[in-house]
């Protein structure tokens, strides 16, 4: 397949990797506490790395210090992802959880434009504006509906933003591998640390199963997404992340009997569109 195509169902295959595991971590229903959570999902996907040294890529640690320094920020940047975004998974539907994060190909367009200086035209930042619109209209400030977990959720977009931007000024010979054990290091680490603060809790045999499928999931999204940023054009593979908003309604409505209401659902619409017109801007003009 083309580069494009590899990138398209790398994207594809990483957000229905991050909406299962969203799912099974969501069905432990917060009877384990978060911390011991993502300490005991990291323990099984470092685990995982080390099986599969080798099978999936290589993994070594000649890195350069710039990109060291880069790997750093971003395995940083995903403890905060980790902690906001599934404390407002736990407590919000998981449809509207995942609609609100459709606005990232926005955020990292504008992040784009104001810190890497990046030509973003007129057409795009009007996309991008009707975008957090649309975000407006699913966290819905001022009504009944908001509250805390919103704001947690817009703050995970910040952090996926920065994450994504840093990935993208990786060295193109930095191993997949290498930023994925990092990362994953990274976050059971600084979870196990944060759960000293806590008793754990005993775990049953269902929701070991959940937190080992759980490991299984977030193991294939780390390292799917860190490959989808240095495949095929960002322009034309970007679009295919909304695809995890169709996994979080199917498995929205299917585990939880959830399913957004109309502002909800016309703002993930909004979100959706403006960002693949964003794209398709993006795309013309290098075209052009």
């Amino acid at each position: 397949m083309s580069p494009n195509m590899v990138g398209a169902c790398l994207m594809m295959a990483s957000m229905a990797c991050f909406t299962l595991n969203d799912t099974m971590l969501k069905l432990t229903d917060g009877t384990v506490p978060l911390f011991q959570l993502l300490c005991l999902r990291s323990m099984i996907t470092v685990g995982l790395i080390g099986v599969t040294k080798g099978r999936l890529g290589a993994l070594h640690f000649r890195v350069s210090r710039r990109d060291w320094t880069l790997i750093g920020i971003r395995a940083g940047t995903e403890v905060v992802i980790a902690y906001f975004f599934l404390t407002a998974l736990l407590n919000m539907p998981l449809a509207n959880m995942t609609a609100i994060l459709q606005a990232v190909p926005l955020t990292v367009t504008l992040a784009s434009a104001l810190v890497l200086r990046e030509a973003v035209g007129w057409r795009r930042m009007l996309a991008i504006a009707v975008g957090f619109a649309g975000v407006m209209l699913i966290v819905k400030p001022g009504a009944e509906g908001f509250n805390i977990w919103s704001v947690y959720a817009l703050i995970s977009v910040f952090g996926v933003t920065i994450r994504d931007l840093v990935t993208r000024r990786l060295s193109a010979d930095v191993p997949s591998m290498t930023v994925t054990l990092v990362t994953a290091l990274t976050v059971l680490v600084a979870s196990g640390l944060a759960s000293l603060n806590a008793p754990w809790v005993a775990i049953g045999a269902g929701n070991a199963g959940l937190i080992t499928a759980s490991a299984f999931c977030i193991f294939g999204g780390y390292f799917f997404s860190i490959q989808v940023m240095r495949t095929g054009d960002v322009s034309f593979v970007a679009p295919f992340r909304y695809t995890g908003l169709i996994w979080a309604l199917v498995l929205g409505w299917f585990f939880f009997g959830e399913w957004p209401g109309v502002l909800t659902l016309i703002g993930a619409t909004i979100v959706v569109a403006t960002g693949i017109f964003s794209f398709y801007r993006e795309r013309k003009l290098s075209a052009r």
